[in-house]
């Protein structure tokens, strides 16, 4: 298993993902309109003029008759190509969890995205303290923009804990019971992640669609699409959460027995690697 992370190409590539990601987000009503026009003429009307407002590049034509132009196009086209090598490349961290499966590969690489999320959500906020405190002249993105990625790293990040295991477990009753109860218990929580799963998507569907289709925004000066693009975002990821804690259940089905103490909180590893960085020797 190849444990060795954080090479250049590892956080180039999500960076490039989020880059075309975002590029696709944001002209998102470029693909509506050209895909799938509403019937209803104002709010064709209603999505066209906000698309017009919104466009970042306003000169260029569509391609194949439609409002997406050949940079709307070539940054979806990049996204796949981005989500296949990032998980090609990807590789575990020696503090990360031992296990290695294709969508323990996809998590850990929605992970390194994750990472990448909070690196421009500080240059964000950095960047509005330099113009509002020194140059006294803050923006009217900065704020919003924030939430729009806090939002996603919460979702994101809530994907790379289960792969990891360390979401909120309580072990006080689970460490006492014998490994065949254990499964048992681990049987329980799994389909009730599963079930949870079904009845949120099956409620929250049409709400959700109903959002991305009208491109609802947040009424701002900026208004971003937090409303149209978060409420798709949460049944994506509860889905990939569900067949995340399948695999765990799959991956953890042979393994022996474990003791959990306060002790697993500190990392070995880790905490040698900093005594060699700063000189202290055993």
């Amino acid at each position: 298993m190849q444990q060795k992370s954080g090479s250049l190409v590892e956080w180039l590539v999500p960076l490039g993902f989020i880059l075309c990601a975002g590029w696709v987000t944001w002209h998102m009503p470029a693909f509506t309109l050209s895909w799938f026009p509403p019937e209803d003429p104002s709010q064709y009307d209603k999505l066209s003029a906000l698309f017009g407002r919104i466009d970042v590049s306003p000169n260029m034509d569509g391609l194949f008759g439609g409002y997406a132009d050949i940079l709307d196009w070539l940054a979806i086209l990049m996204i796949p190509v981005f989500g296949y090598f990032g998980v090609r490349t990807v590789r575990r961290a020696p503090m990360e969890f031992e296990s290695w499966r294709a969508l323990d590969r996809l998590a850990v690489f929605v992970g390194r995205v994750t990472m990448m999320l909070i690196v421009c959500l500080t240059c964000v906020m950095l960047w509005e303290v330099i113009l509002r405190y020194i140059f006294e002249a803050p923006t009217l993105w900065a704020n919003e923009l924030s939430l729009w990625l806090a939002g996603f790293v919460f979702l994101c990040a809530g994907l790379y804990a289960m792969q990891q295991r360390s979401h909120i477990r309580i072990f006080l009753l689970y460490d006492m019971l014998p490994r065949g109860l254990q499964r048992l218990c681990d049987i329980i929580s799994t389909s009730l992640i599963v079930l949870f799963t079904f009845f949120l998507i099956y409620g929250g569907y049409g709400e959700a669609f109903d959002k991305f289709y009208r491109w609802e925004t947040f009424g701002t000066a900026f208004d971003p699409p937090i409303p149209a693009t978060l409420k798709p975002m949460v049944l994506l990821v509860m889905v990939l959460v569900a067949f995340q804690a399948v695999v765990n259940l799959i991956s953890d089905w042979n393994a022996e027995p474990v003791i959990h103490t306060a002790a697993d909180d500190i990392d070995k590893d880790e905490i040698e690697r900093l005594k060699a960085a700063v000189g202290i020797k055993d």
